[in-house]
Parts: structure tokens; C-alpha cells; sequence
């Protein structure tokens, strides 16, 4: 009984802060409509900076307290109100969400480039030299008693605050009608203002209170945010006493589950997942209202014609031959699998791009496809690469029967929350049965792939995968722009637009969900296995949550509805860490950073960067005169290099420069602006008829 007693009052302390940092996040959903993905990021960076204040430079603990919860905590909160989150204020959910995710992104990167996350940083609990004292038979520290005295006074404060007071009232309003606040003479930026400040000071808190319970690590910190998610999920993201409630049930089972589970190889994991787990099973049982800013404005998708399809394939091709050629062994090694990511990320564009469902998982997913490839496919046996393909699409089905119900917000954190169980439990597990088959992940380790056999060839040099990545990227393009033109296609941004009339027109919602889920999947798997091939050796770790994160948001930088997303997203995530590693080990984290501060700029330019990079280019691809110089000249220096009188750097920049001046002058040759668009009458008369226009118009006519 005492032991059952002193596992409750650790249960309870946990609790608290899981109640402290939920009601945070209750508290910036409820009054500014946004879920904060990186609420859990905040506390983490108030953590280190405490720890940098009271530890690192010796100043007295009040103090440190004060600057940090006074100063940097309002300064952290007013810079993502007014700087992030107040431009995308009138875009919707979808692309608060992402700037959300990039912030937490960017957080993790920030903290880890400044403080080495190979050097401890104890931190010392609060009374840390007073003895505990017992309640009952419990003990209980002082530490633990300010976490629950905090708690209380929090819970206390805020339902006062939201429920007893003007500037309560005044927030809570901006959010279910800006105008109508307003008229009353009520301040939506001031109430927003408000908010994010002592949202972000109750992170904070939370955030200091649990570091000294565990290792002072950015990423261990941020993700145990999916504690305080399971915690708001049982509030229903608006009622701080369900979140309380929430908070206990996490904490509790955290603490039993530490105390009780038997010890065998199969069951560690599954304390560290039960957060994860509470979670997907809150979203699937829990009845939601309905999302707060769903009204959004929606990104045109663009439509690939069948010529530009195969040219872009083409080019596919072409870039993975002459990269083949030009690169070194080293070379190869770093960059080739900037096209296996390449396809993963490519299976956001159906999924996301068309049907607007966000999944924060598909790197997780990859993860299948390379083990499936590694198990299967260990003596390169060709039918295990669509095997893993077809594990990974049941994979994605089985997410979306049970997420069915669920969207937006909550469909985010129901696939962060099966990445999470993907990571820290089933990844771990080691090979098991089931009816007789062995099934066999990461073996708790690392797991070797091998190449494919194909037709008796066998594919297992850095510059022969690199090809067969890039040929698989170019017909995986080719039929995601094929599904774009197809009715498919059209069915699911209709999907996107409007449920409901996608529904009354004949559609059937549920049905499309799958498919499109399993679609994508197996688009991953796909990815996956061609990954893990190029890395010869695979663990649980590259494919979990905070890896996923970095790729979602280059994908939403490229153009979530762009087929050309893929081979951007993987050129800019693997690229830059490569350049910048000739400086120092430092180069992962600030270009996990700048990829954050571009996902920042999300506001700027919501339809991604690849459609106008498309438009850029398209003068060159449309010249008759320059286009074949163009060829030719690649031709000619790929011509030198292979006869040795210029080297690979040289021809990669002379290439670079020859294609970037005569996309200028191919842009300068364009006579004059372009012509106007004749009418909508005129279609198929001063014009040909195209493709495009039957959804154009039925795009007016909707709008009308």
C-alpha cells in the first residue's frame, strides 16, 4: 500500500504540470483560436534559459525566476503574436497549424545550436536541501508540494480570470466574432495579446517545474507536450477543469504504469507511448465541437498539363544522370537521397495538397517501407519492394478508418500521436509472431538494407541507387499529376473545399479518406524503402516525430499542391546541412533552423514556392530557340568533364549560371506584357477549349 500510495503522489506532482502546460494551451485556443504545436517548445526554452540564469551564470534563483517569467516569457509571446501568428490569422486552421510546427521546429534547433546537447545540465529541484515529508505513509519532497500549490493557484487564477473579469470576457469574444468584439469596444489584438503572454508564462512554468525530473534535452522537453495535448484533448480544447481532469489520468497512469508493468522486452516502450496512446484514443472516443477558424482561404492547386508532367520526369532523370556522373563516392552518398526523400514527401501532395487532410506521420510510414524492404528484400528479391509498398498502404488505411471522424486540428495530433506510438514503442519492439509469421522491425537497433536485384543486375553502388531513386521519383510524379487530372483527383479537392457538398453531389467522403490515405501511405513506403537502401543501415530514430517535422514543413514551404514538391523538398532538406557541414557539426541545427524560418514566411506566400518557381521557368521551356541552347550547352560541359578539362564543382556552377542566364533572357524575349485572357464566352473560340476550364468555371459558379 505505501508503495501504491508514493506512485500516486508522483502520479499527482506529474499531473499538475501536465495541468499547468495544458491549461496554457486550453487558454490560447480558447481566446485566440489557435492550437499551439509548440507550447511544449516554449517551456523547454524557459527551462534552459533558468537553468543558463540561476546555474550557468550564478545568479540568485528569485531572480532568475523573475527575468525569465517576467521578461523573456511575455517577450517570447508578444514576438509569435505580433510577428507569426497575427498574418495567418486570416488564413485558417491549416496554416496556423504549420506556423505553429515550425515555431516548435525552430525552437528545438535554436536550443540545441546554442546549448550542446552533449554537455549535462543537472538542475537542482526547488528545496532541493529540505527534507520530505510524508503524507501517510507517502513521502512527499517540497518540490512536489510547490508543483501542486502552483497548480492550484493556476487553476484557480484562470477560471477567475476567464470567468469573473472584463479582459476574460473580452478574449474569449475576439474569438467567436472579431467584428461583433470590436463593436462593443473590446481590442481583438490586445485580447490576443493577453493571451499568448500568460499562455506562454504558464508553459514556462510547467517547463521549470518538470526539468528537474528529467534530462535537461530540447527535444525530451518539447515532446512532452503530448502529455499536456492528452490532457487539453480531455478538455475538449476549451474547459480548463476536463483539462485538470485529463491531467490526473495521464499523470497517474504514467506513474503506475513506471511502478507496475512487468519487465520484459516488449512492455518499455509502452510506458513512454501511454501519453501517445491516451491521446489517439481521446480523439477517436471524445465527442469535438466544431473547430474554432475553419473558415479559410483556399489555395488554388495547380493542374499539370501531360507535357509538362513528362518534361519535369525528364528532368528528373537528366538531373540524377548528371549528378551520377559529377559527384564523388562521398558525394553520392550524402546527397542521393534527396530523391528517396524526395518521394516521401511527394506523398503530402494527394493527401494534403488534395484533400487537405494534414498528416504529421508520413516519414514514420517510410519507416515501415524501409524495415518491410530490409526484412523481405534482404537478398534484393524485387517483389518486396511493392510488398513494402502494399504493408505501407494497409498501414495508412488502418490511420485512416479509426481518424475518420476526425480533422484539422485533431486529425494533426491523432497522426503526431501514432508517430509518437511508432517511435517509442512498436519501433522498439523486437521480432515477434503472429499466426505463425515472424514479424521483425528494428530488432531494438538498426536493422542492414540491401539493394535490389533487378532482372539479375544488382543495384548496390551509391550512383546506381541514386538513378533508380530518381527514375521511381519521375513515374511517381508522373501518376500524381495523372491522379490530378483524373476525376479522382478533382473528387478530392472537392473534398478539400466542401465536405458536405462533396457529400450531396454523390461523393462518398469516408471512402475517399481511405483511399487517399492508403494511396499516400504506399507513396511513402515506397520513399522509405529506397531510402533505406541508400542508407545501407536504418534505426527507429530517423523516422520519429521530431524528423518527421522538418519534412512536413519544407513540403509546405515547396507547395503542398505541387507535383514538383517532392524533388524540391528533397534537395532543400538534404542540401543544406551537407554545405554547411564543412564548418562545423553545427550545420544540421541551424539548417533545421532556417527551415523553420522559412516555414515562418508561410504567410507570405501561402501556395508554396515551386508554382512560381514553375512560372519562372517556364519562358525557357516555352522557347523554341533557347531551349535547344540550353541542352546544347549542358551537353558541352558535360562533354568537358568527361574528358577531364573541368572538374565536377566546375560544371555543377557553370551549369547553374548557363541555365539561370538563359532563363533570364528566354523572360526578356517575351514580347511586351502578357496579353489579357479573353472572356469566359470566348473559351473554346478565340482559344482552344483546355482541360483546366471546366473547373474553372465550376470553381465561378461555386463562388457565385
Amino acid at each position: 500500500m505505501e508503495q501504491f500510495l508514493t506512485f500516486g503522489v508522483v502520479g499527482l506532482a506529474t499531473a499538475a504540470i501536465y495541468a499547468i502546460i495544458g491549461s496554457g494551451l486550453v487558454l490560447t485556443y480558447t481566446t485566440a483560436g489557435v492550437f499551439n504545436f509548440a507550447h511544449g517548445a516554449a517551456g523547454m526554452m524557459a527551462a534552459f534559459a533558468y537553468w543558463q540564469l540561476a546555474f550557468g551564470w550564478g545568479w540568485p534563483v528569485p531572480l532568475a525566476l523573475a527575468v525569465v517569467l517576467l521578461v523573456l516569457a511575455p517577450a517570447f509571446a508578444l514576438f509569435v503574436e505580433r510577428v507569426l501568428m497575427r498574418p495567418v490569422q486570416s488564413l485558417g486552421e491549416a496554416e496556423r497549424l504549420v506556423m505553429t510546427v515550425a515555431l516548435l521546429t525552430g525552437c528545438i534547433a535554436l536550443a540545441r545550436w546554442i546549448w550542446d546537447p552533449n554537455t549535462p545540465r543537472p538542475l537542482r529541484p526547488f528545496f532541493a536541501d529540505q527534507p520530505a515529508f510524508h503524507l501517510g505513509p507517502a513521502p512527499v519532497t517540497w518540490h512536489q508540494a510547490l508543483t501542486l500549490g502552483v497548480a492550484a493557484l493556476i487553476a484557480a487564477g484562470l477560471w477567475l480570470l476567464l470567468n469573473h473579469t472584463r479582459a476574460g470576457t473580452e478574449m474569449r469574444a475576439c474569438v467567436d466574432d472579431r467584428a461583433l468584439a470590436r463593436l462593443t469596444g473590446a481590442s481583438p489584438q490586445r485580447a490576443a495579446r493577453f493571451a499568448w503572454i500568460l499562455a506562454t508564462q504558464l508553459a514556462a512554468v510547467g517547463g521549470i517545474l518538470i526539468a528537474p525530473n528529467i534530462a535537461l534535452d530540447a527535444q525530451q522537453l518539447s515532446l512532452l507536450i503530448v502529455s499536456a495535448y492528452t490532457a487539453a484533448v480531455f478538455g475538449r480544447l476549451r474547459s480548463l477543469p476536463l483539462t485538470f481532469l485529463g491531467a490526473l489520468v495521464v499523470g497517474w497512469l504514467e506513474s503506475y504504469l513506471t511502478g507496475y508493468l512487468p519487465q520484459n522486452d516488449y512492455l518499455p516502450g509502452l510506458r513512454l507511448a501511454a501519453p501517445a496512446l491516451l491521446l489517439f484514443l481521446a480523439l477517436l472516443v471524445f465527442p469535438h465541437r466544431r473547430l474554432r477558424g475553419r473558415e479559410r482561404r483556399l489555395v488554388r492547386v495547380p493542374l499539370p498539363t501531360p507535357r509538362g508532367s513528362l518534361v519535369f520526369a525528364g528532368c528528373v532523370v537528366l538531373l540524377a544522370v548528371l549528378l551520377a556522373t559529377v559527384l564523388d563516392e562521398e558525394g553520392l552518398i550524402s546527397y542521393g537521397p534527396a530523391f528517396s526523400l524526395g518521394i516521401v514527401a511527394l506523398s503530402y501532395v494527394p493527401l494534403a495538397g488534395y484533400a487537405g487532410q494534414i498528416s504529421l506521420c508520413q516519414l514514420s510510414i517510410a519507416g515501415i517501407g524501409a524495415v518491410v524492404w530490409a526484412h523481405l528484400g534482404g537478398a534484393g528479391q524485387l517483389w518486396a519492394l511493392p510488398a513494402a509498398v502494399l504493408v505501407a498502404a494497409a498501414v495508412g488505411a488502418a490511420i485512416a478508418v479509426p481518424a475518420l471522424r476526425l480533422s484539422g486540428i485533431y486529425l494533426a495530433l491523432g497522426t503526431a500521436a501514432f508517430a509518437v506510438i511508432l517511435d517509442r514503442w512498436v519501433f522498439t519492439l523486437p521480432s515477434f509472431e503472429v499466426l505463425g509469421v515472424r514479424i521483425a522491425l528494428f530488432d531494438q537497433g538498426s536493422v542492414e538494407v540491401q539493394g535490389p536485384n533487378l532482372f539479375g543486375w544488382r543495384l548496390d553502388s551509391p550512383a546506381e541507387l541514386l538513378v533508380l531513386s530518381a527514375v521511381v521519383m519521375a513515374a511517381s510524379s508522373l501518376a500524381v499529376g495523372w491522379l490530378r487530372r483524373g476525376r479522382f483527383g478533382r473528387g478530392l479537392i472537392a473534398l478539400r473545399d466542401s465536405e458536405a457538398a462533396y457529400a450531396t453531389l454523390g461523393g462518398r467522403p469516408l471512402a475517399a479518406k481511405v483511399a487517399v490515405f492508403a494511396l499516400s501511405a504506399a507513396i511513402a513506403g515506397l520513399g522509405g524503402a529506397l531510402y533505406g537502401m541508400q542508407q545501407r543501415t536504418v534505426t527507429a530514430e530517423q523516422f520519429n516525430l521530431l524528423a518527421n517535422l522538418p519534412v512536413f514543413l519544407v513540403a509546405v514551404i515547396g507547395g503542398l499542391g505541387a507535383v514538383g514538391t517532392g524533388l524540391f523538398t528533397g534537395f532543400a532538406y538534404i542540401a543544406p546541412p551537407h554545405l554547411l557541414g564543412h564548418f562545423g557539426t553545427w550545420a544540421h541545427d541551424v539548417s533545421t533552423l532556417g527551415i523553420a524560418l522559412a516555414g515562418m514566411g508561410l504567410a507570405h506566400n501561402p501556395a508554396g514556392v515551386v508554382p512560381g518557381l514553375r512560372e519562372e521557368w517556364a519562358p525557357l521551356a516555352r522557347d523554341r530557340v533557347l531551349l535547344p541552347v540550353a541542352c546544347g550547352a549542358l551537353g558541352l560541359l558535360w562533354l568537358l568533364y568527361g574528358t577531364g578539362l573541368i572538374g565536377g564543382a566546375i560544371f555543377l556552377v557553370a551549369a547553374v549560371l548557363v541555365a539561370v542566364a538563359l532563363r533570364i533572357r528566354a523572360t526578356a524575349r517575351q514580347d511586351g506584357p502578357p496579353p489579357a485572357p479573353d472572356p469566359v464566352e470566348w473559351w473554346g473560340i478565340r482559344r482552344p477549349w483546355r482541360a483546366e476550364d471546366r473547373e474553372v468555371i465550376a470553381r465561378g459558379i461555386a463562388a457565385g
